[in-house]
């Protein structure tokens, strides 16, 4: 099942949506007086579930604007960094990894960092320039995972019955503070560093195993990979969050991204006004911005 976060005459509502038949349902018409988030959606999904069912006659999604499917998590967006095997290369030796310990290439553990709520715009939004911050902007294409059932202390067994389902992020980065203040807060949370979108797809629609997602930058494929190639696949970054901290459900997992982003070529290729970032899984859409 595939849902959006829709901005319908001036009136935010969440739907289920047909994106080949470009029609939408909302969840309020579906469900009988449903009025609540995204995040409200996961946690009463068992209840309404069976009345999500599209009818014949939906409205025009081309109608409507996309919002970031959760564009009001309750928490901070969990981020995994250096997860797949070629992005750690590439990151090692580009010169701008302060954080590894000296000879470090892959890591031993996962990475984790957060990026806040007032990073995450919908698709289409311009993702701000912040000129007078970075002069190293950077793209990042990842996997998005949205827990769905509560839990600590998780095991990898368990993990994927905590899944809600996928969508897309682009973990924008300013490389300069990456690299200067080392820790990776600053360098990934500015306004607008969390594109995210189209859709939010329910895990059954999805092999955790076999989920691909590209990325081009003006028309260029730049990412092209492959869930399978993760270092620490997604019951591991389940089990690792949810060791001491309670997920929740509506809690979203970047879980990091392979090679191919600006820092990786040689000289670099960073973001400039006017580029085009569009990132896709086939199974949940396509996340397309430009930058401010």
């Amino acid at each position: 099942m595939k849902f959006a976060n829709l901005l319908v005459k001036d009136k935010k509502t969440i739907a289920v949506v047909n994106t080949e038949g470009d029609q939408y349902w909302t969840v309020d018409e579906l469900a009988g007086g449903f009025s609540g988030d995204m995040v409200q959606l996961v946690l009463q999904f068992d209840s309404v579930r069976n009345s999500l069912r599209q009818g014949e006659n939906g409205h025009p999604l081309s109608s409507a604007t996309l919002l970031a499917p959760i564009d009001a998590p309750r928490r901070n967006v969990f981020c995994v960094g250096k997860n797949y095997y070629d992005h750690a290369e590439e990151f090692s030796k580009s010169g701008f990894d302060k954080s590894a310990q000296a000879g470090e290439h892959i890591p031993e553990a996962p990475v984790v960092f957060t990026k806040p709520a007032t990073t995450i715009i919908g698709p289409g939004v311009k993702i701000p320039r912040h000129a007078d911050v970075t002069q190293q902007l950077d793209y990042e294409a990842e996997i998005g995972v949205v827990i769905g059932k509560a839990g600590r202390g998780i095991k990898k067994a368990d993990a994927m019955s905590h899944v809600f389902g996928y969508t897309i992020i682009n973990d924008v980065t300013a490389r300069d503070l990456q690299k200067l203040h080392r820790q990776w807060f600053l360098g990934k949370s500015l306004d607008g560093f969390c594109p995210m979108g189209p859709y939010l797809v329910t895990a059954d629609e999805l092999d955790v195993d076999d989920i691909s997602i590209r990325c081009w930058v003006n028309g260029e494929l730049r990412q092209d990979s492959n869930s399978k190639l993760l270092i620490f696949d997604i019951p591991t970054l389940i089990e690792t969050l949810s060791a001491g901290i309670e997920l929740q459900p509506g809690d979203v997992i970047a879980t990091g991204t392979p090679a191919g982003v600006g820092l990786g070529f040689t000289p670099p290729k960073f973001l400039q006004s006017g580029d085009v970032v569009r990132m896709e899984i086939p199974q949940v859409g396509v996340l397309e911005n430009e930058v401010s």
